[in-house]
This record gives structure tokens, C-alpha cells and sequence, in this order.
């Protein structure tokens, strides 16, 4: 007889991540499923690390993280987004992003608490609600726009809510939370003394001239919002897992208390690049943007040319095609043919939604060399006419 274990993980599924990765590693196809680039990421930023790995110190670092970085961050958001932040109590360095989530969680959800989600979500955002013992209340937000709705969040919102997880911009959806859709949500957050954890890691990766607005930044949200960045996504380096995290100082002192519990420390030589990288001139991210929107467009214009129909992307390495328009309603299965059969990974937009009420849209990632994105067309381009 096996002993019991905790059900909040003993019963997840397979992530369709790792399930179309090995897909894709069986039938040797072209990987557009999952997020990362084929560049290895800006030279001097990695170059930073590798003296400061041999040169430093590589014992414990502070647990808040090392005074240069935190002070980087500070410096970087007052001048990005006009944040005024202490860097040395309203800004935290974590493991990653998902770390800085796992923690925000834990520190904010008491059992029973209600939290508010917005599908289509990132995956571990349930099982980390759930682990805290929070009861999750979700949005399901309709393509192709993805918009906040007044009355959608009416219906979830009241005195049980304790916290709300914003992603934004929204992976997968491709999509970015103007000033509107915030102030919509600013409102139930005063009105019920709610708590905002904000997913805010592709906020640099924003294109067509559009610009983040932190909802830390709106009235009254300042000290009941909790931002989170990551140097992964803003420097294109997804295996180093370096966050930071700011939120009001009363907020902090209990955020700081999860962390010291969970990974307490981040590699001191990879703190030392990105405190170098987020001081990087304007220009750093303007070209990086360019270069990104490059490759969507590469990538959507050869789609839409084979008869694909692609939805609008205005952030993060991802756009969407819409299945429905050649008569598919099952996402999963043509996600699994496509792999199968024409040698392209997509990743089904259906296990982003809990209930899995969206079954039209394939996500696909731009972060690729020309090369890439033009085998993945013309193996599409078969697919496309096999399907005719």
C-alpha cells in the first residue's frame, strides 16, 4: 500500500510542454512549442558572468539579494517605467520568476482565501494557488482581443478575494494590458482591498510602438501590488532564472520571509551580469524589440501567405494561429499532427484554459533564426495542403 501524497501534485497531467517537447525530439521536428530563443543571449551580459563566476565570490550572497542588483532594479524601473522604488526595502532578487510567484503566493493566501486568475494562464499559476489553499476563481478572457471585461470581474470579485495574478503582457496570447484595462482592474482591487501579483516579465518584449504600464503605477495600487520582472525574458536568457520582485515595504517584509524559506539565494556571478545588462542604454532595447518583431513578422506574413489566420501579436515571442478558420475545432489533435506527421511543435491553446473551453488557437514561437522560421514554413505550408 503506497502512502498518501499531497494530491495538489500527485494529480497534474503531463504538461503539454514536456509532451510536445518529447514529441518533437521523437519525430525530430522543428521545436515552435516551447519559449526560448536560438540566440545565446547579448555577449557582454554573458560575459559579465563568466568573470565574476571566476573571479568573485561564490559563497552566500545576501538574501535579498546583492545590494548592486537591487539598486540596478531601482535605477532601471524609475527610469522604464517611473517607479520609484528603495532598493533596499521594496526590491527582492529570486530564483527565476516562477520562484518570485511560488513565494508572493505562499506569503499572501491564507487558506480559503480566493484568488482571481485569468485564463489563458501560464501552468503552474493553479497548482501554486492551490498548494497556498487558495480557491481559485477564473476569467476566461475570449480571442481574439483577450480584454478585461467590468462584468466578467464583477462576478468573481467580492470580500472572500484576497489576491488577483495578472499576467501582462499575457503569455500566450501574444496580447498587452493597456491603461484602461488596468484601470478596470485598479477599481476592484480598491474596492475590495485586494492584493495584485503582476506577471510582468515579458514587459520589455512589447512591440508596433506600444509601451508597459506597470499597474503598480495606477492610483492607489502603489502599496497593494506586487511586480515581478525576469533577466530570462528581458536579456533572452531563460536558464540563468534570475527575478526580482518589488512591492511596498510592508508587503516585502512577509515576500522576503517565502523566499528566505524556498531558494533563499540566487548565483551571486549571474546577479553581477544582469545588475550590468539592466543598465544598458535604451538602445539595447530598442533593437532587441526590432529584432523580435522581425521574426514575428517573418513568421506571420509566410502563415498568413499559406492560408493560415494569424492573430494579432503585440508582445512576447508568441503568436497564435486560429485553426477554426480551416474548419478545426480540436487543437490537440492538430498540434499532434502536426508534430506526427509534417515535423513542426506547436503548443495547443486549450491547456492554457482550465476548463479547456478555447480550442481553436495553436501557439507558435518566433524567438528563432530565419533558418528555423522557414523550414517551420514550409513543413506548414505541407500541412496546410495535406489538410486541403
Amino acid at each position: 500500500m503506497s502512502r498518501p501524497v499531497n494530491p495538489v501534485f500527485a494529480d497534474l497531467p503531463t504538461t503539454v510542454f514536456e509532451t510536445m517537447s518529447a514529441l518533437a525530439r521523437q519525430h525530430g521536428a522543428i521545436n515552435l512549442g516551447q519559449g526560448f530563443p536560438d540566440d545565446p543571449g547579448p555577449d557582454d551580459i554573458r560575459a559579465v558572468a563568466a568573470r565574476a563566476l571566476v573571479e568573485g565570490d561564490n559563497q552566500y550572497p545576501p538574501m535579498m539579494g546583492l545590494p548592486a542588483l537591487r539598486e540596478a532594479v531601482a535605477a532601471h524601473y524609475a527610469r522604464h517605467q517611473g517607479l520609484a522604488l528603495d532598493p533596499a526595502s521594496e526590491v527582492m532578487v529570486t530564483s527565476g520568476a516562477t520562484e518570485a510567484l511560488a513565494g508572493a503566493l505562499l506569503a499572501l493566501v491564507r487558506p480559503g482565501d480566493e484568488v482571481v486568475l485569468f485564463a489563458p494562464m501560464y501552468d503552474a499559476y493553479l497548482p501554486l494557488v492551490r498548494r497556498a489553499g487558495g480557491v481559485p476563481r477564473i476569467v476566461n478572457l475570449q480571442p481574439p482581443g483577450f480584454r478585461l471585461d467590468a462584468a466578467a470581474l464583477a462576478a468573481v470579485f467580492n470580500e472572500r478575494t484576497s489576491v488577483v495574478l495578472l499576467n501582462n503582457p499575457l503569455n500566450p496570447s501574444a496580447t498587452l494590458f493597456g491603461r484602461d484595462d488596468l484601470e478596470v482592474l485598479a477599481g476592484f482591487c480598491r474596492r475590495f482591498e485586494v492584493t495584485a501579483i503582476c506577471d510582468e516579465v515579458w514587459e520589455h518584449v512589447v512591440f508596433d510602438g506600444a509601451a508597459h504600464v506597470p499597474l503598480m503605477g495606477l492610483p492607489g495600487m502603489r502599496e497593494r501590488t506586487v511586480k515581478i520582472g525576469s533577466a530570462g525574458k528581458i536579456f533572452s536568457l531563460t536558464g540563468w532564472k534570475v527575478g526580482f520582485v518589488m512591492a511596498d515595504a510592508a508587503l516585502m517584509r512577509v515576500l522576503a520571509k517565502a523566499h528566505q524559506f524556498l531558494t533563499f539565494t540566487t548565483p551571486p556571478n549571474l546577479q553581477a551580469a544582469v545588475a550590468h545588462g539592466l543598465a544598458k542604454e535604451d538602445d539595447y532595447f530598442r533593437t532587441m524589440r526590432a529584432g523580435y518583431a522581425r521574426s514575428r513578422d517573418r513568421l506571420a506574413t509566410g502563415l498568413g501567405a499559406l492560408g493560415y489566420r494569424v492573430l494579432p501579436a503585440g508582445a512576447t515571442w508568441f503568436l497564435n494561429v486560429d485553426i477554426g478558420a480551416q474548419g478545426r475545432t480540436d487543437d490537440v489533435a492538430f498540434c499532434e499532427h502536426l508534430v506526427r506527421r509534417h515535423g513542426v511543435a506547436a503548443i495547443p491553446v486549450s491547456a492554457f484554459y482550465p476548463d479547456g473551453s478555447v480550442r481553436s488557437l495553436v501557439r507558435l514561437c518566433f524567438a528563432k533564426s530565419d533558418a528555423t522560421l522557414d523550414a517551420a514554413l514550409e513543413r506548414m505550408a505541407d500541412a496546410m495542403r495535406s489538410a486541403a
